[in-house]
């Protein structure tokens, strides 16, 4: 039997978190959501280390970038994937953050995400 993987969701988008958490649960996912980078570093001290984490990049409280860098300094936070979603293009992204393991850019057909999803899942494990 596969393991259920868990995926934290931090989009301050009220709506596209929704969507993002209903289209997961559907797909087999357990989900965490969380508001901003802030509620997301909370969230991952509450429990084990998801199999991912996807970012909203611009958010208020603690942006994504933030709360990525400030994951990579906790040994078993560091090498949890990062998907990283946003309006702006990824050469903005890649400026200020790095070691995101893909990125996508809003808006976003939910079937690709899901999708890659899968994919960074899958090989993040396959790396362990």
């Amino acid at each position: 039997m596969t393991q259920i993987a868990t995926v934290l969701i931090v989009e301050d988008e009220f709506a596209i978190a929704d969507l993002l958490e209903m289209v997961l649960v559907d797909e087999g996912y357990r989900v965490v959501v969380a508001g901003n980078g802030r509620q997301g570093l909370e969230r991952l001290a509450e429990g084990s280390a998801p199999d991912l984490v996807i970012s909203d990049f611009m958010m208020p409280i603690m942006d994504g970038v933030t709360m990525i860098q400030a994951m990579r300094k906790v040994e078993r936070l560091r090498n949890v994937p990062c998907l990283i979603i946003s309006s702006m293009p990824e050469a903005n992204v890649r400026e200020r953050v790095d070691g995101y393991a893909a990125f996508v850019r809003k808006p976003f057909k939910i079937a690709a995400l899901v999708q890659l999803i899968e994919t960074v899942i899958r090989e993040a494990r396959s790396e362990t």
